[in-house]
């Protein structure tokens, strides 16, 4: 199985009130803690949906990392730029550009799980957190999503989906506003 990590970096950041995946957070942009983690997982290719304003920077090594520029700021729009992007891949590993903490072990989990499931999903607490690895079949229901709907409706309508406990809480954090970085800052 061949899988692609996409990290969606496109959004508007409304709350934040500024380029949240730009700003600081361990001396680095946002952003690249998400694109580090992609790179983590078992995949053969990492792309990253953003903005053209978006300064991703470059990144050598493997696996490569490409990025689709798209004008919209909804989740769907990225989410469907990035399947398109992802050509023949056996499944997708979906990262949000916002959450920086991902334990790296996570996707290796899901990619085990995976087997014939619409997608593998982790959970902590009960609550299903991210990345989430969806499968080829899904690629094409993506499709039919607008507005901000990520695949969570999809997800929600399947009974066909893994689920793996996580002990980090960290797949549940992501960063809406300017002090949600000071809060993860201490973690």
């Amino acid at each position: 199985m061949t899988f692609v990590s996409l990290v969606l970096a496109a959004g508007s950041a409304r709350r934040f009130g500024s380029d949240k995946l730009s700003a600081e957070f361990r001396g680095e942009p946002l952003v690249h803690h998400a694109i580090r983690v992609a790179r983590a997982a078992p995949v053969a290719r990492v792309i990253v949906v953003c903005s053209d304003k978006l300064a991703v920077g470059e990144w050598l090594g493997e696996p490569p990392v490409e990025t689709v520029r798209i004008a919209s700021n909804a989740l769907s729009a990225s989410l469907q730029a990035g399947i398109a992007a992802a050509g023949s891949a056996s499944g997708a590993f979906i990262f949000l550009g916002d959450m920086p903490l991902i334990p790296p072990d996570v996707a290796g989990d899901l990619a085990e799980a995976l087997g014939d499931h619409f997608a593998a999903v982790p959970r902590h607490a009960g609550k299903n957190g991210h990345p989430v690895l969806l499968s080829a079949r899904a690629f094409p229901e993506i499709s039919g999503l607008t507005g901000d709907e990520g695949a969570g409706r999809l997800l929600k309508q399947r009974s066909d989906i893994a689920f793996i406990d996580v002990t980090e809480d960290t797949i549940l954090l992501d960063v809406d506003r300017a002090e949600d970085l000071a809060r993860l800052e201490n973690r």
